[in-house]
């Protein structure tokens, strides 16, 4: 059985210079975006939600980016599971996406708020049904007694709404990462990897600098 330690790979396929990236990292994402989504990966949107207490006890998990802009990364959640108690509190978070096929990751660290009730909405009922009733059904990270517990609370709110529109509970919406700081890595061979770094400065614009692999 080879050990763990011996588990390596050599990254050759592409390289990121600043001669080539673009003066904006929305730009810079919106082009690595394009290529991983011509790519064909899986879960393309896929990204990892780092987030903290007020202690600064870290904590993460996988979700989906659902839209983004100018403004920031957008993913929809409950708003009184973990990650959304950890963000009242602590309204920071770092965003990361691995896409290995490209050999290339993106984290994205910037400030939290909640987006529009009307935005919520919008995608909340492009949902498929048992998405938007699972919304209501779940008390996302709370302890529950069993599977079956569960089950229940899915068939009492499929009969709630059999004969009324599934609307948007209020305890679920969407979030917004704000960027202040952007990076985009690059596997290159023998460890010396391109990573760019774009942070937000006080004028409003962008600075970008290279990092050490």
């Amino acid at each position: 059985m080879s050990s763990i330690a011996d588990i390596r790979k050599d990254y050759k396929l592409k390289d990121l210079l600043e001669s080539k990236a673009e003066k904006n990292p929305i730009d810079q994402f919106t082009r690595w975006w394009q290529e991983a989504i011509a790519a064909e990966i899986d879960e393309v949107n896929a990204m990892t939600l780092a987030t903290a207490s007020p202690a600064g006890i870290p904590d993460a998990r996988i979700v989906l980016l659902k839209e983004y802009d100018t403004r920031g990364f957008v993913f929809f959640t409950n708003y009184t599971s973990a990650k959304g108690n950890q963000l009242q509190e602590n309204p920071h978070a770092t965003l990361v996406f691995f896409w290995k096929e490209l050999e290339r990751q993106v984290r994205i660290s910037g400030e939290v708020e909640k987006v529009s009730d009307a935005e919520s909405d919008q995608y909340y009922n492009s949902r498929p049904e048992g998405s938007r009733i699972g919304a209501w059904a779940s008390p996302q990270s709370k302890v529950i007694g069993s599977r079956e517990w569960l089950d229940a609370e899915d068939v009492k709110f499929r009969e709630l709404f059999s004969a009324k529109p599934i609307v948007r509970p209020a305890h679920w919406g969407g979030y917004r990462v704000k960027p202040t700081r952007i990076e985009f890595w690059q596997g290159r061979s023998s460890r010396l990897h391109d990573r760019l770094q774009y942070t937000l400065n006080q004028q409003g614009s962008w600075t970008i600098e290279r990092l050490a692999p």
